[in-house]
Parts: structure tokens; sequence; C-alpha cells
């Protein structure tokens, strides 16, 4: 008996080692959930090369099973739409390939609640961040190690949150990737396999937008040569709700219960940094972040938003800061004409409950902009989730525009809403590596109204 006993122990053991060794082989990377809706929402994954289909298995009432569209290949990504769901439910789903009988992958969705003129919105949270660097050593730069401590993931994925919003970076293409095609999949291929992401991915939905480094070259702009390749691998490795407008850009609008958010794409339009910032006194007219269509879009969402009595905040979210007064870098005030443009608007047509929500700069921080009469504007700055840290220097260390304290150490937030009526607030909690909390702020919505 007890031999019988070891020898089922081992043939289980030998079962299961095979069935992970098989499904390492068949999924690359994923599943990830994506956008999801009231009664929509989205897996994404990477499977195999070699494998031609996979399928995705729920019950919404009835069986159903929706086929991935897989582009084959070495970079074979897909993703799947469920739908024909109810609001506020939560969804198992099987993945299968090549007709298996054996799920390869599986999880769950929630769908989003539908409480407009029912109760007063619900009070929930989502994570964000930026600059996420992971080591690579024969194609890095020479010395200390740029990626730092990649554990920040894991107390990410223990978070109970709607969604997770990537800041940009959120990957880093190198010299040996941005000149070529292959180059571009092959390091948003790389980054998105990673184990330490995984149960992330699973967890909840999540956005995307893309700075520099997940676009091209170190402070890249419209000339990048490649910029319609980066944008067919940024497509094919996230699944957000729109991808701009006329096939140009990556810019988009999330919507989550009372919340607005504004996903813009710095990039696709932006001009040379090395542009003067003025000619003779005067706003370089010619200098752009966004494009004339892209800051168009945006006024119009603003408008329509605003004309929401529902909307509470307005998140407005970037890869480069917008309001810092010291910033060296790539701050939006370096582009004074569009800088002027937007912040004129929002005042003329009285855009309540504007946040900005900024990535890039290798440290965290809260820069407060004052206006005449008018609510003050912040800008949220999220950095980095494992990149390495950039402390402030000069003039910008002791910012005068900066409230709270300069975080100088890998870290994501949590932006969490919650409170009724007049007491909406939004709270913003800075997190460590080890899940503790390092700086915390809260705005009432009717500060930022009015």
């Amino acid at each position: 008996m007890h031999t019988r006993f070891l020898f089922l122990y081992m043939a289980f053991i030998f079962s299961v080692s095979f069935l992970k060794a098989q499904t390492a082989k068949q999924i690359v990377s994923g599943p990830m959930i994506g956008h999801t809706e009231l009664r929509t929402s989205t897996i994404w994954a990477q499977f195999a090369g070699h494998l031609t289909k996979a399928a995705l298995h729920y019950n919404n009432g009835s069986n159903k099973t929706v086929q991935f569209q897989l582009t084959g290949g070495e970079f074979n990504t897909a993703i799947v739409t469920l739908t024909d769901l109810n609001p506020g439910q939560i969804y198992p789903y099987q993945i299968y390939v090549n007709n298996g009988k054996t799920p390869v992958a599986s999880g769950d969705i929630t769908t989003q609640q539908l409480w407009q003129w029912r109760k007063p919105a619900p009070d929930f949270s989502f994570l964000t961040g930026s600059c996420a660097y992971f080591n690579e050593p024969k194609y890095d730069r020479p010395g200390k190690p740029y990626g730092g401590d990649s554990s920040i993931f894991q107390p990410m994925a223990k978070e109970e949150a709607a969604f997770t919003l990537w800041l940009g970076d959120n990957w880093y293409t190198r010299e040996v990737d941005y000149f070529s095609e292959w180059g571009l999949h092959y390091r948003a291929s790389l980054t998105r396999s990673l184990p330490v992401l995984k149960n992330l991915f699973k967890k909840m939905p999540h956005y995307a937008i893309w700075d520099d480094h997940d676009f091209g070259p170190n402070d890249a702009c419209k000339s990048y040569i490649l910029k319609n390749t980066s944008r067919n691998v940024f497509m094919k490795y996230w699944a957000n709700p729109s991808y701009g407008q006329n096939g140009q850009g990556v810019y988009s609008k999330i919507s989550w219960n009372d919340v607005d958010v504004f996903v813009l794409d710095d990039r696709w339009e932006r001009s040379s940094g090395y542009l003067p910032d003025s000619i003779n006194g005067q706003p370089n007219l010619t200098k752009k972040m966004f494009g004339n269509e892209q800051i168009e879009w945006l006024k119009e969402e603003l408008l329509f938003s605003n004309g929401n009595p529902k909307t509470t905040f307005r998140i407005i979210a970037t890869g480069s800061q917008v309001l810092n007064p010291f910033s060296p870098y790539d701050c939006m005030r370096h582009y004074p004409k569009e800088f002027y443009e937007l912040l004129s608007f929002i005042e003329q047509n009285k855009i309540e409950g504007v946040l900005f929500l900024t990535g890039d700069r290798h440290h965290s921080e809260i820069i407060k902009q004052e206006r005449n009469g008018l609510y003050p504007l912040y800008d949220i700055t999220v950095s980095p989730f494992t990149s390495g840290i950039a402390k402030t220097r000069g003039a910008e260390a002791n910012n005068p525009a900066r409230i709270g304290k300069e975080i100088d150490e890998q870290n994501y937030a949590r932006l969490s809403f919650s409170n009724e009526g007049e007491n909406r607030k939004l709270t913003v909690t800075f997190i460590s590596t080890k899940g503790n909390v390092i700086d915390e702020w809260s705005v009432k919505a009717s500060d930022i109204s009015k």
C-alpha cells in the first residue's frame, strides 16, 4: 500500500510539473486584463510562436467561447473581448490552446458597477506609476545596474484596486532595440514576460500611456523614424479603449465611476526639446508637445466631461510633468504655446475638478499652482517603479511649488476616491517596494471646483 501510494504521489508530481512545463511553452506572458466596462472586458496574452489556435471560455449565463486572433510569428499576441456581461459581476475564464481540453491559464474579471441614477458613486481606487527598467546586462550601460528591485509589483498585486494606469517608460528600449521593428517587439515581449509581473496583470485591468523610452530613444519626438512601428507594438501589448484618432498617436480616455482620466500622448506630435521656448519674448508657436489634433480632442472631451454632473474628478495623465516651474527637463511649461492655451481653456470654460498625473522624473512629488480667484491646480508625479533614483538639484531641490516631500525611492501610488457629494475626496498614497506607506495627501472635490 505504501509503495502504491508513493507511486501515485510521484505520478501526480510528474503530471503537475509536466503541465507547468507545457504551459510555460504555450503562454509566453499574460493573461492580462485590459479595458473593462459595465458589460464588456478584454483579455490580452502572448502565446508561443508555434501555436495557431487559442480560445477563451467564460460563463455569462450560458457557456461562451471566443477565439483569439493570433498575430502569429515570434511575437504571437492577441486580445479577446468578453461580451454580454452584467455590471458589477465577477466572471471566471479559462484559456485553451490548439483545441486542448485542459486550460493553460485561468483567472477572473470584474465588470464596472452600474451606479448612475441609482446610488452615490462607489468608493474605489486605482494604482499608478512609471519608469519600469528591467536589467539585461549584456545590453545595458556598463557599471552599476540601472534597474532596481522589481519586487514592487508584488504588493501592487495584493491591492484591491479597480485598475492600474502605467504612466510611461513602461519598458526601456536600448540602443540594440530602437533602430529596428524586431528590436521594439523584443523589448516589449521580454519585459512583459517577466514572472514578477504575472500576478499583477491577472489581478486587475491595465491601461497605459507611453513616454520616450517605450516610444523609442531617450527624448524621442515626432521625427523618430519608427514611430508608426512603435505605435503598432504599443497596440499589440496593451488593451486600451482606443489609440488616438485617424491612426495617429495613442491618446484615449478612461471613465471609471465618477472619474474621467484623459490619457495623453506626449511623443507622437512632440517638437524637439532643442527648440527655444520663446522667440523675442513670445511663446514659440511652432514648439508643441501634443499637437493641434490632440489638444482639440482634449478640449472637447473636457467640455463633455464638465457637462456631466455625475463626474467629480478630471485627471489629465501624461508622461512629462506639466506644472513644475523649476523643471529643467521635459515639462509642458517648456512648450508654452500649448501650456497657456490649455490652462486658459480650463479657466475660461470653468472646467472643474482638474488634476494632472505624470511620471518620468525618477522621484515622486506633488506640485501646486495657485490661480487668482480660482481653485489651485495640482500635478501628481509618480516615479519610479524600478528605475534609478534622480534627486532634484539646484533651485528645484527646494521647489516652493512642491507640497509635501520629495520621494527619492522606488514607489507606486494608490489614488483612492471616497465619501459622497461635497465630501467626495481623493487620497493619494505613495507606497514603497515593501508595501509600506511613504507619504499621503488628499484633496476634496469641493476644493478643486468653482
